[in-house]
């Protein structure tokens, strides 16, 4: 298992910020991540699992502990049938899983990061999310020190959630499992009304599989969340705050608001979330409380293509960041009377 002191970890994470580990180990096999996170355990010693760093914003002095990156491989398919090593590059894998005409995934295409993540945040984008094809999520539990495999229905998904997030010193996710779905080279049902827009069909119909892979991968880029380092837009953690889940009564103040602001008939987003909450949009809100796409004029900025993206342009700390996010957030809540939750996983800070 490769080891390193002082180690760097701004380069692990796709917003270029953080900084160093007291020691960074790689592991390349669920025995060596299994036995690093025992022997940090066994020494009462902190410790922080890095997958793709698409979703860690660690502080600029770094983390006083041991680093673990997972960095398996493994893609293994039998029939519909898939199993992913944690450290696979998700954006690969929906890539090999369309190649191979398996749908489930296709619209999840070109998010950053690893397979062993996306449970945890229950990763979903353009009407698909990861809890509807999951099968199992084979972990290893620090509190029984063992390895275990955790069905889909008890890993508590919701939106943007999942028992492995709400606990997130207990588990560190080993392999993923997945039911794919052989439509003859179709995808699954187009549920999005933006995707469904882009590919001049109907929501419910369904295409060939990369040309609804290519169509999201273009959606995406357009919004600066397909990475590319050459492109400041892209060096971000993706969208930094979740919708907001409103109940009746907080929707109810919320549209008041609204009106007051903006005027009785400006109808903002509204999507029925379950269990008497309705969800609105993130981007919405922030665009409508003044900060627009490319706003800020410091190291750290709001995308130029995308009001939920908080970029990096560069030269930014960790606390360039959290600042504007904390602008935000304040000016969202003002107008409006919304808090603002970031999605990113923060380390050593907080907003």
């Amino acid at each position: 298992m490769q080891e390193l002191y002082e180690a760097p970890l701004a380069p692990l994470t796709t917003l270029r910020l953080g900084g160093p580990a007291d020691r960074l180990r790689t592991a390349t096999t669920d025995e060596e991540v299994v036995a690093a996170v025992r022997e940090a355990d066994d020494a009462g010693e902190p410790l922080l699992v890095i997958g793709g760093g698409s979703n860690l914003v660690i502080a600029d002095k770094g983390f006083r502990g041991t680093a673990l990156r997972v960095a398996t491989t493994g893609f293994r398919l039998d029939g519909a049938q898939l199993e992913l090593a944690a450290g696979e590059n998700w954006s690969a894998v929906v890539e090999r899983t369309v190649q191979a005409g398996l749908a489930g995934v296709e619209c999840l295409a070109g998010i950053p990061g690893s397979a062993g993540a996306t449970p945890i945040q229950n990763v979903g984008a353009y009407g698909q999310e990861v809890a509807s094809t999951l099968t199992e999520v084979v972990a290893y539990d620090r509190r029984l020190r063992r390895t275990v495999t955790v069905p889909r229905d008890e890993c508590g998904f919701a939106y943007r959630h999942s028992r492995f997030k709400a606990d997130p010193d207990r588990f560190v996710v080993l392999r993923v499992r997945f039911a794919l779905d052989d439509a003859g080279g179709l995808s699954g049902p187009v549920r999005y009304a933006e995707t469904a827009r882009a590919l001049g069909v109907r929501p419910g119909e369904r295409v060939p599989l990369a040309e609804a892979r290519e169509t999201v991968l273009k959606l995406r880029a357009g919004k600066g969340m397909v990475l590319d380092p050459e492109d400041h837009d892209t060096w971000s953690a993706g969208s930094f705050f979740t919708n907001p889940l409103l109940t009746e009564a907080e929707h109810a103040a919320f549209l008041a608001r609204v009106a007051e602001r903006l005027g009785p008939d400006v109808a903002p987003p509204a999507y029925a979330a379950g269990e008497g909450r309705t969800k609105t949009s993130a981007a919405w809100l922030i665009d409508r409380a003044g900060f627009t796409k490319g706003y800020g004029d410091g190291p750290a900025r709001i995308s130029g293509k995308h009001t939920l993206a908080l970029t990096n342009r560069g030269s930014a700390s960790t606390e360039d960041l959290l600042t504007l996010a904390r602008e935000v957030r304040e000016g969202v809540r003002h107008a409006f009377g919304v808090t603002l939750v970031n999605e990113p996983v923060t380390v050593g800070c907080a907003l």
